[in-house]
């Protein structure tokens, strides 16, 4: 097994814990995951690097890479609606864009054909990072300066707002992976 493939199960196996640390709901466990979750997120840009600079590119890494994404935000987004931070339509709504996509992308990898990641695609993983990075943010603060009012308008606004941006980042993004590959889907 190659260091990217080795790279994306160690983004699946961290994906665990830091799920696991958010939802143990203290300030210590939050900077933890938060830690894992920078690393898990790091991971993701490094087997890419090594897969393209030596040539690891692999079946096994073509499938499990976008798979090692979707564990790692949909698992936090999961923990962020059982400690009541985000709504679970929201999660659902990203959920299905992902399931549909990554299904569609691993049927036409099995009729041989690579569907590849757009560049709205790549911005909304840039996204969904980013926001769970404004939600850890408001989760330290919120420990930290538990009656500051930054704390009230991330939670009442900032929250929201993010979530509201990347569900429609997301579901946009979705609709145009469908639309550009319209012409291979057609094959299938």
């Amino acid at each position: 097994m190659n260091i990217s493939n080795k790279l994306t199960f160690l983004r699946i196996f961290l994906a665990f814990f830091c799920v696991g640390f958010i939802l143990l709901n203290t300030f210590g466990f939050h900077i933890a995951a938060l830690c894992l979750f920078i690393v898990a997120s790091f991971t993701d840009w490094l087997d890419g690097y090594f897969a393209r600079k030596h040539g690891h590119t692999t079946d096994l890494g073509k499938i499990l890479d976008p798979i090692a994404d979707k564990i790692l935000i949909i698992g936090v987004f999961s923990a962020f609606v059982e400690i009541g931070l985000i709504s679970v339509w929201m999660v659902i709504a990203i959920l299905l864009r992902e399931f549909i996509v990554t299904s569609l992308r691993l049927y036409s990898l099995r009729k041989g054909v690579v569907l590849a990641a757009q560049g709205l695609g790549k911005h909304k993983t840039v996204s969904q990072i980013s926001g769970v990075l404004i939600i850890f943010s408001f989760l330290i603060l919120s420990k930290t300066f538990p009656q500051a009012k930054i704390t009230d308008f991330l939670y009442n606004f900032g929250i929201p707002i993010v979530m509201w941006y990347i569900v429609a980042i997301t579901l946009f993004s979705g609709i145009y992976y469908f639309w550009v590959n319209r012409q291979i889907i057609k094959t299938f």
